[in-house]
């Protein structure tokens, strides 16, 4: 069965069509045509908002690249019928559902079981390449982005021989994400689909082995799923609370501005062992926080080998 940790650390506690409506109201927003006025009472309104779920709620999306949250934004204001951030602040800050709406629609995307093939593949040969020497790796999964995300890591350890003793830490950002985690299951539906990337990614059983089944739908086999903690965490505010062979941030940091984003390096850097792997979502830039600690593992890929 799952399991799920408490990290001992302190929290200051669409409907069709929404992506390309909210695309539109961000080039509303910074179009030309907008006046100097309006732009300035637009963001204003956003600011308000984050500073009130961060009062209210204590999650942190100040700090969030700006185009991007306002699509999203935007999205959620389309799809609830809301003219105004200003709104949206108001049914936020009364209204529990809606407050847990604008978490899921600010939180990382999801992942599903082997959906990006290649990585996955380079995963096999990172596994292999840093965690065979630790007695007893540890691997984190920071802001998981699924279930399925945790359960495609689990497997290819599974296929590695080296889930029995590895320990997979599988953090996310709010309770409503950490029960989803901890309730998952698959459509059987989805199996043929998901077993063509699984081959693509080098795979060579039969993927509803690792899996089974409850009516209509799967789950990962317990004694692969006791491998993995769950455990809410923010990147946002919260400090390094382990060290760690492995560790994968492959769709949260995409969607934070340069400031966060090199706390989130530092934060990383802190948290990985000497000669661990960081598994991130583009190159490390030269001016990227201790970019000069790492060396690639894959020439042109988001790998790297801190070796300082």
């Amino acid at each position: 069965m799952h399991r799920r940790r408490c990290l001992g650390l302190h929290h200051q506690a669409g409907r069709r069509g929404a992506a390309a409506v909210a695309d539109a109201g961000v080039a509303a927003l910074n179009g030309p045509a907008r006046q100097a006025g309006t732009l300035a009472t637009d963001e204003l309104e956003i600011d308000l908002l984050l500073e009130g779920v961060f009062q209210r709620y204590g999650f942190d999306f100040r700090a969030y690249d700006r185009p991007s949250l306002k699509r999203r934004l935007l999205a959620l204001m389309e799809e609830r019928g809301l003219a105004t951030v200003s709104l949206l602040q108001d049914r936020v800050l009364h209204d529990p559902a809606a407050a847990a709406a604008l978490l899921r629609a600010l939180s990382v995307r999801p992942a599903f079981l082997f959906d990006d093939p290649e990585q996955a593949r380079q995963t096999r040969e990172v596994l292999g390449g840093c965690l065979r020497a630790s007695a007893l790796p540890k691997v984190w999964l920071a802001e998981c982005a699924h279930a399925e995300e945790a359960w495609s890591l689990a497997i290819l350890l599974a296929e590695q021989q080296m889930h029995h003793r590895t320990e997979i830490f599988a953090t996310v950002a709010n309770e409503q994400l950490l029960a989803e985690a901890l309730q998952a299951s698959i459509p059987m539906e989805r199996m043929e689909q998901y077993q063509e990337n699984y081959l693509k990614s080098g795979g060579t059983a039969n993927l509803a082995d690792y899996f089974e089944v409850r009516g209509k739908r799967a789950v990962l086999l317990p004694a692969l799923r006791s491998r993995i903690t769950w455990a809410q965490y923010n990147l946002v505010t919260d400090a390094s609370f382990n060290e760690f062979q492995l560790i994968l941030c492959r769709r949260a940091l995409a969607d934070f501005g340069p400031v966060l984003r090199q706390r989130t390096l530092r934060l990383f850097h802190d948290s990985l062992a000497l000669f661990g792997v960081l598994g991130i979502d583009r190159e490390l830039a030269p001016g990227d926080t201790l970019a000069a600690s790492y060396q690639p593992v894959f020439a042109h890929q988001p790998w790297y080998k801190r070796v300082a």
